[in-house]
C-alpha cells in the first residue's frame, strides 16, 4: 500500500471514529496531493507525497508561530496538533549528530573552504539525506553549515 491509500484509509477511520482534528488534518494532506497531482499531471510516488506533507508542516510551523505571536494560543495548539498527525506519515527527523557527521562529509567530498562554499555542501548534504531515504530539517543543516565553514 503507498502513502497516498493510507492516507486515504486513515481518513476513513477518522471519519469513522468522529476523529474531527484527525480528519480535517488528513483531508486537507489529501486535498494538496491531489492538487499536485493535477498540477504535474501525473500520480505522485511515496517520495511526491512526503514532499507534499513536509511542506504541509512547515506552513502548520510556520503558522503556530505566528499564532502564538498574535497572542493566539489555541489556534497555536491546533496546527501543533495537525503537525504531529502528519509526522505520523514521514520518516523521523535524523538527529543533530548525523546531520553534522553528514555536513562533515559533504564538506571534505566538495574541498569547501569557506562560507562561498555553502551552497554546494547544503546540496550534497541534502542529497546525502535524501539518498538514505532520511528527512532533515534544512535549517538545521544550514545552521551546522554554517558553524563548520564560519
Amino acid at each position: 500500500m503507498n502513502l497516498a491509500e493510507r492516507l486515504r484509509q486513515d481518513m476513513v477511520a477518522a471519519l469513522k471514529g468522529k476523529q474531527e482534528l484527525r480528519l480535517s488534518t488528513l483531508r486537507m494532506a489529501l486535498a494538496a496531493v491531489k492538487y499536485k497531482e493535477v498540477e504535474r499531471r501525473a500520480s505522485l510516488d511515496d517520495a511526491g507525497v512526503m514532499q507534499v506533507l513536509a511542506t504541509l508542516i512547515k506552513q502548520r510551523e510556520d503558522s503556530a508561530e505566528q499564532f502564538t505571536a498574535g497572542g493566539r494560543p489555541e489556534l497555536a495548539a491546533k496546527e501543533r496538533g495537525e503537525i504531529a498527525i502528519l509526522n505520523e506519515y514521514l520518516p523521523q527527523l535524523v538527529s543533530d549528530a548525523d546531520i553534522e557527521a553528514a555536513v562533515r562529509q559533504a564538506i571534505a567530498a566538495s574541498g569547501a573552504t569557506s562560507a562561498k562554499d555553502m551552497g554546494a555542501v547544503m546540496k550534497a548534504a541534502m542529497a546525502h539525506f535524501a539518498a538514505a531515504g532520511q528527512r532533515a530539517d534544512g535549517k538545521a543543516v544550514n545552521a551546522a553549515v554554517r558553524r563548520l565553514l564560519g
